[in-house]
Order: structure tokens, then C-alpha cells, then sequence
């Protein structure tokens, strides 16, 4: 396997059909489980792990953050695990990793083990998220790419809306099985990927013109944007669910639906966004993304309205989703001549996501802590994030781009 590699990083091929539509299932795989589910189910089951008194609500707060910390790591390290072995063999392993990490999580050994794997399940899906679309999709026909990538990263969704349809039903039986019955889904998935990825790897066609600086200005901006939309999410993602059944006292159980809304938002914002993208361009198609979710962020902090909130969880889930395709074709539509560059620009966009999500969602659990559990200060502050970030991508479109001919 070593060999077909090594040899393979000289060619350029495509996978027959049907292995690119089995490529594809396993990067619709790779979404679900390392970031639908590894990430996102913790959101239903923090109000769990409170009740049963395994962690108070600080130290709960603070390992969904140590999730979005090993994200970030993963996203920095996912390349270089790959160089070390190959795409593929890591591919398999981080999504091994974050099953597993399911499983040790069904015993509260101590705050220092559930953190570890928190941490473990955080960093398989950085790596999933920067390795498995880009290797997934050299392999298909041009044609086929929106498509192709707007189901992997539905994955995302699907596990959103899984976590929040399975999690309320396995604790019916108890915290621990919960845990465990997350553990053998993701297994399965797993399993279903194994021999899906590709093991040929495509190098990007490189011009043999030296690379120009294009679009300095606007692109710089982009990664600035793309960071704080991430901070701008955190309440969502972490704290949605604990304000529904806490913040309001509607229970678990209507929390959980709440979750389920925004997964069925995460589901079709990719395919949404895609299609938006195609009639209007992606600068502005982000554009309006920012608006709108930075909009429906906000409104937990003024309305408990049922109609209100669950607008907010199906938009807000959208654009956590759908804004990932607009800046990967933001970003290859400002590197349109220049492809070798694409791929390090999407990994430097990812890192500063990273980094950014991690760093708001231990700033926002120690406000959280600090306000004595305002959740509406922690909403508020996503919306000036996201505000921001439009504030940016509009001084930007004024500032001429320095272009190198």
C-alpha cells in the first residue's frame, strides 16, 4: 500500500463510478461521525451530564471546549499525520479514534479522563475536516464536485439531527449506555467507510508560472471573517440546548428538539448555500450568511417565543454547515489561477476556524461561569462576532487587492 502511495503522488486518476460514489458515502461518513456526532452530540447530552451529577455545569461547559481545542489540533496535525502514513490509513484511524473515544466516555473515570477524550475526539475530527473532502473529491468529475461536496459535508447535519433524535431515546436507558450506544453508531459508520477512501492521492496542477500575489487583501480578510463566524456560533453549538432546558425550564426533552431543528438546518444548509452560491457569486452569497445568522443568533437574547427560537436553531444550524462551502469556493474563486495554492489557503482557513472556536468556547464558558449563568450575555457576544466579521468583508471589498503580475 506504501508503494501505490509513493507512485501515486506523480499521477493524476479518477476512481471508476462507483468507487467515487463509495468515496463519497465515506466522506459523508467521515462528517458525520468525526464532527456530527463527536462534536455535536455532546450539546443534548451536557444537560444529562449535569443532572446526573457527573460534572457541575462549569466542568461540563469546559469539556465541550476542550472538543474545539483538539479540533484545532487536529486541523494543524491532520497533514502531517497523512505525509507520515497516508490519506487514507488516517482517515480510517481518526475516525477509529473518535468511536473509541465514545466508548471510554461512558465511564466518568475522572474530569482528567473524560478530558483527554474529549480532546482525542476533538482532534479526529480537525483531521477529518481538512483530509477527507479534499482527498474524497480529487477524485471526482468537475461536474460532480458541488454535489459530491455538499453531501459529505450534509454529514454534519445528519449527525446533528441524529445526535438530537437518539441521544433523548438512549437515555431513556441511562447515561453510560448513551455513551455506548454513540460508540457502536459511529463504529458502524466507520466500518461502512473503511474501503471507500481512495488510495491514490492527486497532487494540484501547478503552473509553471511562479505563483502571483492575488487578491492579498480580500483573501487575508477572508480567514479573519471565517474565524469569528466560528466564535460566533459557539452559544449555539455548546449552550443551545442547557438554555432551552435550563435557561427556560422546558426539560431535556424539548431541548433535544430544538437540537433536532438545527441538525435539519445543518442537513440542507450545504446544498442550500451551493445553490444560493450558483445564482448570486460566493462573495456575496457569504455575505448574506452573515447577515442572516448573525441575526437569528441574537434572538435567544430577546425572545423565549417558540417561533423565534426555533428560526434561530434551523437558520444558525444552516449557515454552521452551508458557510463552510462558500469560503472553500470563496477561496477558490480568489485562487482561480493559482490551484497549488488552494489547498494550503482552505488549511490556513481551517486553523484560524479552529482557533478561534476553541478560544471563544473557553472564553464564553468562563463568562458563562463569571455572569452566574447569563446564557443571553454568551448570545449577544456571538452576534458582535459575527457583526464583525461583516464589518470586515465589507471594508475589505473597498480596499483595492494588491495583484503581482
Amino acid at each position: 500500500m506504501e508503494n501505490a502511495h509513493l507512485s501515486s503522488r506523480s499521477t493524476t486518476t479518477h476512481a471508476s463510478p462507483h468507487n467515487s460514489k463509495w468515496a463519497i458515502a465515506s466522506g459523508f461518513s467521515a462528517s458525520l461521525v468525526g464532527i456530527g456526532l463527536a462534536r455535536f452530540a455532546y450539546t443534548p447530552l451536557l444537560p444529562a451530564i449535569i443532572d446526573a451529577g457527573w460534572f457541575d455545569s462549569s466542568k461540563a461547559a469546559y469539556l465541550g471546549a476542550a472538543n474545539l481545542a483538539g479540533y484545532l489540533m487536529g486541523a494543524l496535525t491532520g497533514r502531517v499525520m497523512a505525509e507520515k502514513s497516508s490519506t487514507a490509513f488516517t482517515l480510517r484511524a481518526m475516525m477509529l479514534l473518535a468511536s473509541v473515544a465514545f466508548l471510554a466516555c461512558a465511564f466518568p473515570v475522572s474530569y482528567l479522563w473524560f478530558f483527554v477524550w474529549r480532546l482525542l475526539s476533538g482532534i479526529s475530527g480537525g483531521a477529518l475536516m481538512v483530509l477527507a473532502a479534499p482527498a474524497v473529491l480529487a477524485h471526482v468529475a468537475p461536474s460532480k464536485k458541488g454535489l459530491a461536496g455538499g453531501v459529505i459535508f450534509m454529514g454534519v447535519g445528519v449527525g446533528i439531527a441524529a445526535s438530537g433524535t437518539l441521544v433523548p431515546l438512549l437515555l431513556q436507558q441511562g447515561l453510560t449506555q448513551t455513551w455506548l450506544g454513540l460508540g457502536v453508531i459511529s463504529l458502524l459508520f466507520t466500518a461502512l467507510a473503511w474501503k471507500g477512501w481512495p488510495l491514490q492521492e492527486v497532487e494540484p496542477t501547478k503552473s509553471g508560472q511562479p505563483p502571483r500575489q492575488t487578491k492579498n487583501t480580500t483573501l487575508k480578510a477572508l480567514y479573519i471573517e471565517y474565524a469569528l463566524n466560528a466564535a460566533g456560533w459557539v452559544p449555539h453549538m455548546i449552550f443551545l440546548v442547557a438554555f432551552i432546558a435550563h435557561g427556560l425550564n422546558e426539560g431535556l426533552e424539548v431541548g433535544a428538539h430544538y437540537w433536532v431543528l438545527f441538525g435539519i438546518g445543518a442537513t440542507w444548509g450545504p446544498l442550500l448555500a451551493g445553490v444560493l452560491a450558483d445564482r448570486v457569486g460566493f462573495a456575496l452569497a457569504l455575505r448574506l450568511s452573515f447577515i442572516l445568522e448573525g441575526g437569528c443568533v441574537c434572538i435567544p437574547a430577546l425572545s423565549a417565543s417558540a417561533p423565534w427560537l426555533i428560526a434561530s436553531s434551523m437558520v444558525v444550524g444552516a449557515f454552521v454547515t452551508g458557510t463552510v462551502p462558500l469560503v472553500l469556493g470563496r477561496v477558490q474563486e480568489l485562487l482561480a489561477h493559482h490551484p497549488a495554492q488552494q489547498g494550503p489557503a482552505w488549511r490556513t482557513a481551517t486553523v484560524g476556524f479552529a482557533l478561534f472556536q476553541a478560544v471563544a468556547a473557553y472564553g464564553f464558558s468562563y463568562l458563562f461561569t463569571l455572569s452566574g449563568g447569563q446564557y443571553a450575555l454568551l448570545f449577544m457576544l456571538g452576534t458582535g462576532a459575527i457583526a464583525l466579521a461583516l464589518l470586515i468583508d465589507l471594508v475589505a471589498a473597498r480596499v483595492p487587492s494588491r495583484i503581482t503580475r
